[in-house]
């Protein structure tokens, strides 16, 4: 019988060979192909494509978390009810993330597509260009409402328009008022066959998908953005915990089949599996559009527990969120540790820093 520090010790060695090995593979494999190209005379056309194929990736590795200036916060989700009006949808959503404010919110969510109605024939009368904010009347308002309150706002998402093409976008603005970061939504929500009492919807019809993760540095700690239809690939949600996010958070606009059999349940999944806290934001069920909308945004703990949460209507929910439940399930639960790494392992294939602020 071995004792348990041997035990640990064979693993370690286990573990170290497989990473050597990869690190093998990838690094000296092009070298390899190099001193054959020298030998062989192979044409520099054939040596490019080896070398492109034997690129390096990225794999991701949970270091120790940096610790967040703000550990301990409340979260303001603002479930806006949307018309046809987009001046009414900003000054009505300026309302709400004041009111989040005045009720201690200094992190605050806008539901995915919180100016325009849910439908695919409005998105571009409504779209804006992020890069010319001050042509932009919705992040002109986020913009200043962040930098008189002092707060952070995720942005929801609007229709975005650039060289052509129209993109689901959630803006980031900092607490001085300075658009800090964008997520393009990257999965479109094309439905197959229609649930019965659904209409066809398909979004990629008019919206074209986003290419990037995206995962901010703030106060309050690394911060993951998903929008709607991004919260049904774990693969995204994996990388930004691999990437050190406390906080996933999902504007979003399920509809009444998807809502009631999924909303809730990929919330907790991706909590629970990534052991951090996860907010979405819906609009209301009320809003302007053919699409009718679930609503129930959420916010969820660690552990898959359910927070707070809204009904269908117009509400601005108030959680707290408290980083030390997170540190409290990892060493309860210590997955990170309990990983196989030696079976299998998760890669960054864009290796990108995350944008700070």
């Amino acid at each position: 019988m071995i004792s348990q520090q041997e035990a640990q010790l064979i693993k370690r060695i286990v573990l170290f060979k497989a990473r050597l090995n990869v690190w093998c593979l990838y690094h000296l494999l092009p070298v390899l192909f190099t001193l054959i190209s020298q030998n062989l005379h192979l044409p520099p056309t054939y040596m490019a494509s080896i070398s492109k194929s034997t690129a390096s990736p990225q794999f991701f590795v949970s270091g120790p978390l940096q610790i967040p200036r703000i550990t301990k916060f409340k979260i303001g989700i603002c479930q806006l009810k949307v018309t046809t009006e987009k001046s009414a949808n900003i000054f009505d959503a300026r309302n709400m993330i004041e009111a989040a404010a005045e009720q201690g919110a200094s992190l605050i969510l806008l539901p995915e597509m919180w100016n325009c109605p849910y439908s695919t024939d409005l998105f571009a009368k409504f779209a804006e260009d992020f890069n010319d904010i001050e042509s932009s009347p919705s992040l002109v308002m986020l913009s200043e409402v962040a930098a008189s309150l002092g707060v952070t706002i995720i942005g929801g998402s609007i229709p975005e328009k650039d060289a052509g093409q129209l993109y689901n976008t959630c803006s980031v603005f900092g607490p001085n008022g300075e658009l800090k970061a964008k997520h393009r939504k990257i999965h479109l929500f094309d439905m197959g066959k229609p649930l019965p009492g659904e209409v066809q919807f398909k979004e990629s019809n008019i919206i074209s998908a986003g290419e990037k993760p995206t995962i901010v540095d703030t106060d309050f700690g690394r911060i993951g953005i998903g929008i709607c239809h991004d919260i049904r690939f774990p693969e995204l949600a994996m990388s930004y915990s691999a990437r050190g996010a406390r906080l996933i958070c999902y504007p979003g606009a399920f509809n009444m089949s998807t809502g009631a059999a999924l909303w809730e349940l990929e919330q907790r999944t991706r909590a629970v599996d990534n052991q951090l806290y996860v907010a979405s934001c819906s609009p209301s069920r009320d809003s302007a559009s053919s699409y009718m909308i679930w609503g129930h945004s959420t916010v969820v703990g660690p552990m898959g527990e359910i927070i707070a949460t809204t009904g269908h209507e117009e509400a601005v929910l108030i959680a707290e969120i408290d980083y030390a439940a997170i540190q409290q399930t990892r060493e309860s639960l210590p997955l990170e540790s309990q990983r196989r790494n030696d079976i299998y392992q998760f890669v960054d294939l864009l290796g990108e820093s995350p944008t700070r602020f």
